[in-house]
C-alpha cells in the first residue's frame, strides 16, 4: 500500500511572479494569439466554494431577476434542491421575467417526473438539447457540458450540477467538493452568447422567424450598461469549445497554460485522462523547473474506470517530477487551472477525453492576482485533505489489481 505523506499547507516561494503586471500582459498575449479571442477589462469574478455558497447565490440571482435568466446544464437530478430550482425558475417566469432552461438530454436525463411536469405547466421555456434517436447510438456523444447561468448583468459557471450531490460543504462523501463563479462586467454578454448559441440549435431552427425573434430579443434584453468599467477588475477570456476532428479550442488552451508556465502549475480537476502529447508537455514543464501539482478525486470518485485511465500515466509524470494529490474526503469536481500566481482558467472542462475532443464546454481564462490568490489558497486547503504522491518507486510497487484496472482503463480512454 502506498503511504501518503503530509501535503504542504503554504505556497511555494516561487509562486508570486516579480512582475505581476508584465505577466498578465505575457500570458494576454499568449492567449489572444493562441485562441483569436480577445480579452475584455472591467470585470468581477467571485469564487463561490461548495454548494452552501454556491446555490444560495444562485437561487439569489434568480429571484431578484427582472428581464431574462437563461440556464444550461449538464446535469439536472433530483433531490431538494432541483425542486427548489424548478420553484424560482417558475416563480421568474409568473412575474413575467423571460426564463429559459437549456437541458442536455443525457445528462438531465434523470430528472424526476415531477419536477419536469412543474416546469412544463408553466412559462417557462424548456428544451432538450440533442436529444439522440435511438438508433442512432452515436448521437449519445457530444453533449453540452456547460454550465451557464444568467441573469440580467450578472453570470455564473464553472462545474456545479443541479442535484443533491453538489448541497453542503465538502463535509462528507455525500457532499461533494465544487468550485463556481459569479461574474459581473463585459464578459456576462459572451456568457450569454454562448447560452444562445445552443438555445438556437435547440429549438426548431426551421422556423426563421423564431431565430431571428430570438437573436433580437436577446439585444432587447442584455443590459446595455453591464456594470462594469473599461479600466480596472478581471481581464476575462471567454472560450466556447464544442467538438470536432481536429484540436478544439480547449486541447489548444490546455496545452497553451501547460506551455505558458513560466514558475507554477495547478491543475484541479474531476476526471484526468491526458492524452499522450499533454503528458509531454506536462514532464517538459516540470523538466524546465515549472512547479507542477495535480489534485484529482481519491477513494469517493464517481467514475473509477476514469480515474484508472489517469492512474495509468501517474508514473511518467511523478518520473519527471510532477506532484498528484488525491483528494480524500469526498468526490472532488472542480475545474481549475492557476498558472504563476496571476491567470485562473475556470469553466466546464475537465482533462479528458471527452471535454477535450466530444462534449461542448465553456472556458473562462481570467487575469486577475486577486482572484487566482484566493484559488491557489483552496488548492493549499485542498491539499491539506489529500494523500500526495511524490516518490515513483512507491508508485511502481502498486498492486497487480491496480496495474490490471489501468490495463482495461487503457482500452477504453478515448471514450472517457
Amino acid at each position: 500500500m502506498l503511504v501518503s505523506t503530509p501535503a504542504p499547507t503554504t505556497s511555494s516561494p516561487t509562486s508570486a511572479a516579480p512582475d505581476p503586471a508584465g505577466e498578465v500582459a505575457r500570458l494576454r498575449r499568449v492567449l489572444e494569439g493562441a485562441l483569436a479571442v480577445p480579452f475584455t477589462d472591467g470585470n468581477q469574478v467571485e469564487r463561490l466554494r461548495n454548494g452552501d455558497e454556491i446555490f444560495p447565490a444562485m437561487l439569489d440571482a434568480i429571484g431578484r431577476a427582472r428581464r431574462s435568466v437563461d440556464l444550461e446544464t449538464f446535469v439536472y437530478w433530483s433531490g431538494d434542491v432541483a425542486r427548489r430550482f424548478a420553484e424560482a425558475l417558475v416563480a421568474a417566469a409568473d412575474r413575467g421575467v423571460r426564463v429559459r432552461l437549456l437541458l442536455d438530454a443525457v445528462g438531465a436525463f434523470p430528472m424526476p417526473a415531477e419536477v419536469r411536469a412543474l416546469l412544463d405547466a408553466s412559462p417557462v421555456e424548456v428544451v432538450d438539447f440533442r436529444p439522440p434517436v435511438r438508433w442512432k447510438f452515436w448521437e449519445l456523444h457530444n453533449r453540452t457540458h456547460r454550465k451557464i447561468l444568467v441573469c440580467d448583468d450578472v453570470a455564473f459557471t464553472g462545474g456545479v450540477g443541479i442535484a443533491e450531490e453538489w448541497t453542503g460543504d465538502a463535509r462528507s462523501p455525500d457532499e461533494w467538493r465544487e468550485s463556481h463563479f459569479r461574474i459581473r462586467g463585459p464578459a456576462v454578454e459572451m456568457l450569454r452568447a454562448a447560452f444562445v448559441e445552443h438555445w438556437l440549435e435547440g429549438v426548431n431552427t426551421a422556423d426563421s422567424r423564431r431565430v431571428a425573434a430570438t437573436i433580437c430579443d436577446d439585444a432587447e434584453t442584455a443590459d446595455p450598461r453591464p456594470g462594469a468599467s473599461t479600466s480596472g477588475g478581471a481581464a476575462v477570456q471567454v472560450l466556447r469549445s464544442g467538438a470536432g476532428a481536429g484540436w478544439t479550442d480547449v486541447q489548444i488552451l490546455l496545452r497553451a497554460l501547460i506551455a505558458a508556465a513560466r514558475r507554477r502549475l495547478r491543475i484541479t480537476t474531476a476526471y484526468f485522462v491526458p492524452e499522450p502529447g499533454m503528458v509531454s508537455l506536462l514532464c517538459d514543464a516540470a523538466r524546465r523547473g515549472v512547479d507542477v501539482e495535480l489534485l484529482n478525486p481519491g477513494p469517493h470518485t464517481d467514475h473509477r474506470i476514469c480515474q484508472l485511465a489517469g492512474e495509468d500515466v501517474y508514473a511518467a509524470l511523478l518520473e519527471c517530477g510532477v506532484t498528484i494529490r488525491r483528494y480524500l474526503p469526498t468526490m472532488l469536481h472542480a475545474k481549475v487551472v492557476t498558472v504563476d500566481g496571476v491567470l485562473s482558467t475556470i469553466g466546464s472542462a475537465n482533462f479528458n477525453h471527452r471535454s477535450l475532443a466530444r462534449d461542448d464546454e465553456i472556458c473562462l481564462n481570467v487575469l486577475d492576482p486577486g482572484l487566482t490568490g484566493v484559488l491557489d489558497l483552496d488548492f493549499d486547503a485542498d491539499a491539506e485533505r489529500a494523500e500526495i504522491l511524490q516518490d515513483p518507486d512507491a508508485w511502481e510497487r502498486r498492486s497487480l489489481l491496480q496495474r490490471a484496472g489501468e490495463w482495461v482503463a487503457r482500452r477504453v480512454r478515448h471514450e472517457l
